[in-house]
């Protein structure tokens, strides 16, 4: 979905996302708490429309604070635009989480199931199981890259935040495919400098 937003905005399609795979989790875990948590307000599109608004919005906010925490980075930062919470949700994006999720919960979702319910229970296992390899590896390999782009910015003596982040761009650019994808994809993404003690 944001992919081809992101197309749409700049006429090129980039691979949105913390993983290698062309997936977005964030998403995944918002449609999946939308389902689980928004059954019982099924009658009343009002409340479910607020509350996916509500629940996408913890989930964006407590993955940028946490992916900042972990990787020293953060990956995208909303504080140019108007109704912003620390820069990590605004209303701007607030706003489709409550369109898509009440779109999911009423038309998508329950197409997609009428499929799966024809699949046999035997062949879901094993697409499930093979779809969970995938991403297990793809979270490993994409957690030790990240994790890498820490020890790139602490190698770097520049005293300035906007420096170091255009540094550890041009360093991960010229590195393999999988860096400059994460690059491509988080363009605005900004190096959180360890404090220095005076």
């Amino acid at each position: 979905m944001e992919s081809f937003y992101c197309y749409f905005k700049n006429n090129k399609f980039t691979n949105r996302g913390f993983l290698i795979g062309p997936y977005c989790p964030i998403y995944g875990f918002g449609v999946i708490l939308i389902i689980l948590l928004l059954t019982k307000y099924k009658n009343d599109p009002i409340i479910l429309f607020i509350m996916s608004i509500i629940i996408c919005s913890i989930l964006e906010y407590m993955t940028s604070l946490i992916m900042e925490i972990l990787f020293k980075n953060r990956w995208w930062d909303y504080s140019n635009r108007k109704f912003n919470i620390n820069g990590r949700i605004c209303l701007e994006t607030m706003i489709p989480f409550g369109i898509i999720g009440t779109f999911i919960f009423y038309i998508l979702n329950p197409s997609i199931m009428y499929f799966i319910n024809l699949i046999p229970n035997t062949v879901l296992i094993v697409i499930s199981i093979i779809l969970l390899i995938i991403i297990l590896i793809d979270l490993s390999l994409s957690f030790n890259i990240i994790s890498k782009m820490k020890g790139i910015s602490k190698n770097i003596k520049i005293d300035s935040t906007e420096e170091i982040t255009k540094k550890v761009r041009e360093i991960l650019l010229n590195k393999s495919i999988i860096y400059r994808r994460i690059v491509k994809a988080f363009p605005n993404m900004k190096i959180k400098l360890p404090k220095i003690k005076k």
